[in-house]
C-alpha cells in the first residue's frame, strides 16, 4: 500500500554528459585597493596622535586648576584669619 512505485519507462534511459566550461577570471573593474591601506593606516595614526595630544591637554589643565584652586583656598583661609 505504501510503496513507492516506479513510472515505467518505454525504453532505457540514456547516459547524460555533462560539459563543464572553464570560466576565465573576471578582472576587477575599479582600482585595487592597495594603495589606499597606506593612506588609512596614516589616517588612524594621527588621530590616535591627536587624541593622545588632546587627552595630555585635558590631564594638565586639570592639574594645574587643582593647584590654582588649593593656592586661592589657602590664601582665602589665610586672609580670614588675620
Amino acid at each position: 500500500m505504501f510503496r513507492p512505485q516506479l513510472p515505467e519507462s518505454p525504453h532505457a534511459p540514456t547516459a547524460l554528459t555533462a560539459q563543464h566550461q572553464v570560466q576565465a577570471p573576471v578582472p576587477s573593474a575599479g582600482r585595487p585597493l592597495t594603495p589606499y591601506v597606506g593612506a588609512v593606516v596614516a589616517a588612524v595614526v594621527v588621530v590616535g596622535v591627536v587624541l593622545t595630544a588632546l587627552l595630555a591637554a585635558v590631564a594638565v589643565t586639570a592639574v594645574s586648576v587643582a593647584i590654582a584652586a588649593v593656592v586661592l583656598r589657602s590664601l582665602v583661609t589665610g586672609a580670614t584669619r588675620r
